[in-house]
């Protein structure tokens, strides 16, 4: 039963983080608070919500369908209180560097973190002041939008397909991946035909999701033909990883975004028949090339560098 209150801003944060992060742990360290206090904070939520947010067991802990939806809620509450702080800053005077950056959830769970990292070392080396950067997470159309609408200077999207009227440059690749739980009967055969996987009825991302998008224009391109409708519709990445372990069926991903549970054995990635399906990472902003600012060029050259260092990394010749 709800108590009547409100979360704050900092619980908000952390619940925010399990979700996006798949992990307790890993929310703790995103918002700097321990494992123990982390748990007692997402409980207090639950009570003064009203809700079961989070599903408890050994093997881990993941968002319940209802989690999923108050943590997107979430999500567009702090973006509200971020624009709220940068306001007052204004109002006080304040001059520091700041860039909204918009990014897909793919990209802002598993590429941002490091391209951040690499900015500041940039800038830090350079003897200049590091910006102060806020990321709005979402799905890709939502990062279009928020670049649109002007909540983001900069935005990273995952989808096969680039707006004509915002200014684009492609900053690296993704690969997906078809995922299954380990008892799956897919697993227990060779790699799948390309038409075998496009008819099957997919645990799915919203419409508006990047890798959504990229599957069925791959499919589209390969066979002439729509996709087979998804089973399940969920609203995060961390909702899907979570059914498809749980036996509901089998989902399309980014191999970033699957990388730990296939490592630790909850999932399995299928072998596809032909060339790997991969998708675009894209950047977007307002205008022509000369109309992006000078930290926002600074970030997309971190990213094209990192991204640059991965693929020599995997490349026959680095091994």
């Amino acid at each position: 039963m709800a108590d009547g209150t409100m979360p704050d801003i900092g619980s908000l944060e952390l619940l925010v983080a399990v979700v996006r992060t798949g992990s307790i742990s890993g929310g703790a360290r995103e918002t700097g608070v321990t494992q123990q206090a982390a748990s007692a904070r997402l409980r207090a939520v639950e009570r003064q919500l009203g809700l079961s947010l989070f599903h408890r067991s050994p093997s881990g802990t993941q968002p319940t369908l209802e989690g999923e939806v108050v943590a997107s809620w979430a999500d567009d509450v702090l973006a509200a209180a971020g624009r709220f702080r940068a306001a007052t800053r204004t109002l006080r005077g304040e001059s520091t560097a700041r860039l909204t950056v918009a990014a897909s959830q793919t990209v802002s769970a598993h590429m941002l973190p490091l391209w951040l990292v690499g900015l500041r070392r940039r800038q830090v080396d350079a003897g200049h002041t590091p910006t102060a950067v806020q990321l709005l997470s979402g799905n890709s159309t939502d990062a279009e939008m928020r670049v649109r609408d002007g909540r983001a200077d900069l935005a990273f999207i995952e989808s096969s397909e680039v707006p004509a009227d915002l200014g684009t440059t492609t900053v690296g690749q993704d690969e997906l991946v078809i995922v299954i739980a380990p008892e799956h009967v897919w697993g227990q055969s060779g790699p799948i035909a390309f038409e075998v996987a496009a008819a099957e009825p997919l645990v799915a991302r919203e419409q508006g999701s990047g890798t959504r998008r990229a599957w069925e224009d791959e499919v589209r391109r390969r066979l002439g033909r729509d996709a087979a409708e998804p089973a399940v519709v969920l609203p995060t990445s961390a909702a899907v990883r979570s059914a498809v372990a749980n036996g509901l069926g089998a989902a399309v991903m980014s191999r970033r975004e699957a990388a730990d549970d296939i490592r630790l054995g909850r999932l399995r990635a299928v072998r596809l028949v032909g060339d790997p399906v991969t998708r675009p990472i894209t950047a977007l902003w307002r205008g022509s090339p000369r109309d992006l600012s000078a930290v926002g060029r600074e970030l997309i050259e971190v990213a094209v560098a990192t991204a640059r260092a991965e693929a020599a990394r995997r490349s026959p010749r680095a091994r």
